[in-house]
């Protein structure tokens, strides 16, 4: 039986938050926009009907959870979440994961996909630390 692992592209792209129930919450490295990603750590997952039914159930209450998150830092970073963008593409990832992004009308890509757009603005530690916090303080 295969081992569950992140796969590089999401390692080198985002920064480890925390170790929910069936996900990996990650923040993507990316300052212009409040973004997190879930990974289930499920070994060869690729598509939502590879988890089970329950699975399935833990991963919507995670992705509930990790926009409460985004909405959260988008007020800390003076970066107002106007819509939530969830998404999963899987097109050059396969890996099963799901993108949670705070969208708003004066983003760089409104009212497009954030994907492919731009360069990053990749976060400090400052902010990667902040962040841990307020998962932290919002998964109390």
């Amino acid at each position: 039986m295969a081992e569950f692992g992140l796969d590089p592209r999401i390692t080198a792209s985002s920064h480890g938050v925390a170790s929910l129930a069936l996900s990996e919450l990650r923040l993507q490295d990316d300052g212009r926009f409040p973004w997190a990603v879930l990974i289930p750590r499920r070994a060869g997952a690729v598509e939502l009907a590879d988890l089970a039914r329950g699975e399935q159930q833990v991963l919507l209450d995670e992705i509930d959870a990790a926009g409460r998150w985004v909405r959260a830092l988008g007020e800390a970073w003076a970066l107002p979440v106007e819509k939530l963008n969830i998404a999963n593409l899987g097109n050059v990832t396969p890996q099963l994961h799901w993108h949670v992004v705070g969208r708003r009308s004066a983003d760089p890509c409104w009212p497009g996909p954030v994907w492919g757009q731009g360069t990053a603005d990749p976060l400090s530690p400052a902010q990667v630390e902040a962040a841990r916090g307020a998962w932290a303080t919002l998964a109390r």
